[in-house]
């Protein structure tokens, strides 16, 4: 389903809203007596009308059985981002007890300002976590090794490709060599020779922090065979990999197969382009193209069933205002139940962030076979690593990318190095 725009700039927060937000020594478990607390809880979810809908039904559920620990839920208040809601409610103390609508790369930010609870600190809070969402957990936990947000949903980015497009232009439209580098350029310069679309593909220019997660992000994740842009507190990408991924780029971007200016509106719906990064989501807004989904392409054209690509998650935080916690974790968890998960598929179509998903749902997927490749796609993503000061590191990075990539300005390798250096610096501070 196509997002609001709100759900759009959920994770847009820049640095210095963020760090508007203000600043703490820590998280927060907010006592012992708010641990063991039962009662009443608010909680906050999207504006996503499927989510809302979702929202609504696993609350009534809860509250029939409740009737002493009522839950209260309402959509995120409006603002310029999730983020500078959340952070700024972190600040006067009133946030709900849960979000669901948590960016992971906003974490280390509240985790900071003292705004979230150290899920660990349950009896069995690591142990669940880890049980429904499998090996991927990790990549959720902070630098502690402990868990500040649940891993909830995932939107796998992969490419969708306009067959009626790639008719036109005298591909296969049931099999348009996408699978290398190599093939993916010669498929779309055909593309754009032939005139059947302006552009082979369009992702956005701007230079938001998170536009790397759809153009750069994916096919690093799968060139490198699943590398995070930082682990064990340095920069990845300055490497073979993360120059291939670039040059790549830089290739299209010379080629003019992508346009480097802003496109108001969905250059991939409005038929301005053949092929979109995107997540499942997408699949609802795309409903009246006729199209195909591919992995993302590797230099050698890796296995679709061994490619990584980006998650484009979004968690769910517990709030450390909440006064009534081990209400909100009893709500967390039968929120994250099997039964509601399946009930989140089936209201969204996105990825609950759980092991073995199409074993499951066989029968959600057997009756909806065009979530079915983001299913399987969801056992290998990478989400963006929970360091320090995450969003500066992204924003160094899409700064460098930009100059270098898109617009051609700045050798590919220097730029890489040099950013990778900067976010180094940037992680390792506190």
């Amino acid at each position: 389903m196509k997002r609001p725009a709100v759900i759009l700039t959920a994770t847009i927060a820049g640095a210095s809203l963020l760090a508007a937000c203000g600043t703490g020594t820590g998280s927060s478990d907010s006592g012992a007596d708010s641990a063991g607390a039962s009662g009443p809880i608010k909680i906050w979810y999207s504006n996503n009308p499927n989510e809302v809908a979702w929202g609504e039904a696993v609350v009534t559920a809860w509250n029939a059985d409740h009737p002493d620990e009522q839950v209260t839920g309402q959509e995120i208040p409006a603002g310029r981002s999730s983020e500078e809601v959340i952070g700024a409610a972190i600040t006067a103390g009133n946030t709900p007890c849960l979000i669901y609508n948590t960016a992971p790369v906003a974490v280390p930010a509240f985790q900071k300002q003292g705004g979230l609870v150290n899920l660990s600190s349950f009896p069995d809070g690591a142990e669940y976590i880890e049980a429904r969402t499998g090996e991927a957990a990790s990549q959720y936990a902070s630098a502690d090794g402990d868990y500040y947000q649940m891993p909830w949903k995932s939107n796998p980015v992969m490419f969708f490709y306009n067959k009626t497009i790639m008719s036109a232009a005298g591909i296969d439209p049931e099999n348009p060599p996408l699978a290398t580098y190599e093939e993916f350029l010669a498929t779309s310069r055909t593309i754009v020779e032939s005139g059947a679309a302006q552009y082979a593909i369009y992702p956005s220019p701007a230079s938001e922090f998170y536009q790397s997660w759809f153009d750069f992000y994916p096919l690093y994740a799968a060139e490198s065979q699943g590398s995070l842009l930082v682990e064990d507190g340095a920069s990845t990408f300055a490497d073979t990999e993360g120059e291939a991924v670039a040059t790549f780029w830089r290739t299209i971007y010379d080629e003019k197969i992508a346009g480097n200016e802003p496109y108001t509106g969905d250059a991939f719906a409005d038929g301005v382009t053949a092929i979109a990064s995107a997540g499942p989501w997408a699949i609802e807004s795309y409903g009246d193209l006729d199209w195909g989904v591919a992995a993302v392409p590797t230099s050698a054209g890796t296995d679709p069933a061994e490619t990584y690509t980006f998650a484009d998650s979004k968690n769910v935080g517990m709030y450390s205002s909440c006064e009534n916690q081990a209400t909100a974790w009893e709500f967390l968890k039968f929120s994250t139940s099997e039964e509601q998960d399946g009930a989140l598929l089936e209201s969204t179509g996105q990825m609950p962030l759980r092991a073995n998903l199409t074993d499951t749902y066989p029968d959600y997927f057997a009756a909806n076979p065009d979530y079915t490749t983001f299913a399987d796609q969801a056992n290998r993503t990478v989400d963006v690593p929970n360091v320090s000061n995450s969003v500066e590191a992204w924003q160094t990075f899409r700064d460098a990318w930009t100059s270098s990539v898109i617009f051609g300005e700045d050798p590919i390798e220097a730029s890489l190095q040099d950013a990778a250096t900067a976010i180094d610096t940037l992680v390792a501070k506190d």
